[in-house]
């Protein structure tokens, strides 16, 4: 599979496209204005309330909406970074030895209550793993982690741990014996899967910028007086290369040299073999414009979603949920019906999992497939509904076809849904919803012929219109064309023209065929 990475940074936002097989699968867009909360985020914030009902608190984090910490997001290792925040000031000067002394001796009880840890405005070092939705504040933890592509790092920890996903053992016990000789003291290491074959070279540069990143943050630390960001775990972009970059990445395209380099100074360092694939676009065309991205941007987003051969999705965004409509329209490519049915039910589905990406969809989905009774048919749509899902590496669980033809599929929600307004304002009424009467339009008409022929000295006109006003002005013989030629004694031709609106027009003078202003 071929994909490829576009990156368009305007002056208020950095928006990021990528493309597989030249089809548009994720979107989004990053602002450049105002004060952006994004998953990975850590900060040094207060405690604003306690809820012991809830068994957990409110913290403010700097947004105009508190964030929400439950008791279980403290961590196991809460207790260590607690100390180090309440202790940790500008009188340390040797901030590493500081940090190695606070070890995790004593780990949070699960059946804890906050209220035996937390007090209103004190001091807690938190990271976003849900941004501001809708009403709701950020979702927090305590339990800071700082990924990377290949690991993931763990402040005041000892283990080692490596993914499931790499199933040699002797892989295992080379990446483990690699790390642990690496590994810093009073730190631990999640080794994603990534890592697998990855020399000892690029752990170690990894490894030392997570720490770099993490231990950076001590002087904004020891400085924070108030509520304050310690730093930023990725952007937007370093963030889909982390997750997404492998062998089948071909090109990777930015319009700002500032933000190409920081892509080639990043892939670099996680994966040097690659760095070729990066590209600065310079050229007067806009670059979502050269690589398709507007027009499928345009014909992706939105209530409908129309699909090849008539057939078409509708999509309804609610508070708690969200609803799509599959329909057949015209495709009738199958006699018998269950299988025609069938094979709208499987083309939908393939699309309504790059929906999902493209949207960042995440919560409840509800999806209304066309009815099937097979009960084969069913279980065969459930089964490639999961194999266009498994694409998506968002945590998701999709569930079989109730009785009802509804399929339930769940996905992680850590961001607000994308949303694109993909209308345009209306020409004719400008927006209004409204649009002059057609009944007194060639009233209209022939008041302008008038003040033209009488007023201004014009003899011969042009009358240029849509098809539809073209057809009543010019029916029958008697026609009104011929009849307001006669009565004002002028040279009246009336021209058709597919592209102006129903009840748009455009008068000009017959000898220059310059447009009049009226």
């Amino acid at each position: 599979m071929e994909k490829e990475l576009i990156i368009d940074v305007r002056q208020d936002a950095i928006n990021i496209a990528l493309l597989e097989n030249h089809r548009l699968m994720e979107y989004s867009s990053e602002s450049l204005k105002g004060k952006k909360y994004s998953v990975g985020d850590v900060y040094i914030g207060r405690v604003k309330k306690l809820l012991p009902s809830l068994n957990a608190a409110f913290v403010d984090i700097g947004d105009e909406k508190d964030a929400f910490i439950h008791y279980l997001d403290l961590g196991l290792n809460f207790r260590a970074f607690d100390k180090f925040v309440q202790q940790i000031d500008k009188r340390v000067t040797d901030t590493k030895a500081f940090y190695r002394k606070f070890r995790n001796d004593e780990v949070l009880p699960k059946d804890g209550k906050i209220a035996d840890f937390l007090t209103v405005g004190m001091p807690i070092m938190v990271q976003i793993v849900k941004e501001p939705i809708s009403t709701k504040g950020s979702r927090l933890t305590s339990e800071i982690s700082i990924a990377g592509r290949n690991m993931v790092l763990l402040p005041f920890n000892d283990k080692v741990s490596i993914s499931q996903k790499i199933t040699s053992k002797t892989e295992k016990k080379r990446l483990e014996r690699l790390v642990y000789s690496i590994l810093p003291d009073n730190y631990g290491v999640i080794i994603r899967t990534a890592a697998e074959g990855k020399r000892a070279a690029v752990l170690d540069a990894e490894l030392r910028s997570l720490v770099e990143k993490w231990e950076g943050s001590w002087e904004k630390l020891k400085a924070a007086k108030t509520v304050s960001r310690l730093f930023t775990e990725n952007n937007r972009v370093t963030t889909i290369l982390r997750d997404l970059l492998n062998d089948s990445f071909n090109s990777i395209y930015a319009n700002d040299e500032s933000i190409c380099n920081e892509v080639h100074d990043y892939i670099s360092m996680i994966s040097p073999q690659q760095e070729k694939i990066v590209h600065f676009y310079d050229s007067k065309t806009p670059i979502f414009d050269h690589f398709d991205i507007t027009r499928q941007i345009k014909g992706s987003f939105g209530k409908v979603v129309s699909m090849k051969k008539g057939t078409y999705l509708v999509i309804e965004h609610t508070e708690a949920l969200h609803v799509i409509d599959v329909n057949s329209g015209i495709r009738h490519t199958q006699v018998n019906q269950e299988e025609n049915a069938l094979e709208v039910n499987i083309f939908a589905a393939e699309e309504i999992a790059r929906q999902m990406r493209l949207r960042d969809m995440g919560g409840i989905v509800i999806v209304d497939f066309i009815d099937m009774n097979s009960a084969e048919h069913r279980n065969q749509l459930f089964q490639k509904m999961q194999e266009f899902m498994a694409a998506d590496r968002t945590k998701h669980t999709v569930l079989p076809l109730t009785k009802f033809g509804l399929m339930q599929i769940t996905r992680q929600r850590v961001r607000p849904v994308t949303q694109i307004d993909t209308s345009e304002v209306c020409p004719t009424c400008h927006g209004t919803g409204k649009v002059a009467s057609s009944l007194v339009l060639d009233e209209q008409l022939e008041n302008q012929l008038e003040m033209l022929v009488r007023d201004r000295g014009y003899s011969s006109l042009h009358l240029t219109v849509n098809p539809i006003l073209y057809a009543y002005l010019t029916k029958g013989f008697n026609s009104i064309r011929r009849h307001w030629a006669k009565k004002y004694n002028c040279s009246l031709k009336v021209i058709s023209n597919n592209e102006l609106h129903l009840l748009d027009y455009v008068w000009s003078d017959a000898s220059d065929k310059v447009a009049i202003t009226i």
